[in-house]
């Protein structure tokens, strides 16, 4: 009965981290180019159950009664990386990724420090004239020559006063000066971690210069509300469930220790 409340315990934290990552989904439906994740459980391994009743030529010896579940474990956390419905804006500093891939950016305006990925294209140009993310992040890019090759390493994007027209390719054309987006791909997406203002830390990022890019658009959330919120009404029963045969075999062992064998 203890092993039938660590199993039933352990479906009820279970339960709780997966109603935190449906929380969490819902609370991003709006935010652009979010990316939903899914709880995976596992279970953990079985007990063997056997005891010494078991008589062979007068001698007990172990016999093996079966197996036993100790219940379910929180396996790991996993980004479903689904492209969202891209729509229509009137900002051409809006822009959306069509397919795989990333936006680069860097925390600092040199492109010295750490470098992150987003799939979130909601960019502005701050005071000093550079193009950023909603964080303050510096959007980086190459520079393109006559022949639209890239050249040089990634750096911000000085926009100024200037106008900012892309083609489907992410190549920019501001002012005088053609630029490229320094669009990236990974080859384990199961390598990305998130960690907050919607970007991405991760491994080996490739440089992929056909990533698909539309200005004047933004890509929405993966999340589909309807199925969250099926899941979260889901939990609730589970753990509810859970919560019930705790209740019951609390209520079991109460009477065991406190009523059976009590004399009258």
């Amino acid at each position: 009965m203890i092993r039938g409340l660590y199993t039933a315990v352990s479906g009820m934290i279970t339960q709780e981290a997966r109603q935190d990552v449906i929380t969490n989904n819902m609370a991003n439906v709006n935010t652009v180019g979010y990316k939903g994740d899914n709880l995976s459980v596992r279970k953990f391994n079985d007990v063997l159950i056997q005891n010494y009743d078991k008589k062979v030529n007068g001698k007990n010896v172990k016999n093996v009664i079966g197996s036993l579940s100790e219940g379910s474990e929180i396996d790991v956390v996993k980004t479903v990386y689904t492209q969202g419905l891209i729509q229509s804006t009137d900002k051409p500093t809006d822009f959306a990724l069509d397919g795989s891939g990333f936006f680069t950016v860097s925390r600092n305006m040199l492109g010295t420090e750490k470098q992150y990925y987003s799939r979130d294209g909601h960019f502005h140009v701050n005071s000093a004239g550079y193009l950023v993310n909603d964080s303050g992040d510096a959007v980086l890019a190459k520079e393109l020559d006559n022949n639209l090759n890239t050249v040089g390493e990634p750096k911000p994007i000085y926009v100024g006063n200037n106008s900012i027209t892309s083609d489907n390719l992410g190549n920019i054309n501001i002012g005088d000066k053609k630029y490229k987006f320094h669009t990236v791909n990974f080859n384990n997406y199961g390598d990305l971690k998130k960690v907050g203002d919607n970007l991405y830390d991760g491994a080996n990022p490739i440089e992929d210069n056909n990533v698909g890019v539309k200005q004047n658009s933004l890509e929405k959330s993966n999340v589909n509300v309807i199925n969250e919120m099926v899941n979260m009404m889901t939990v609730s029963r589970t753990f509810e469930s859970n919560q019930k045969v705790v209740q019951a075999m609390d209520e079991t062992l109460n009477k065991a220790v406190n009523e059976v064998g009590t004399v009258r």
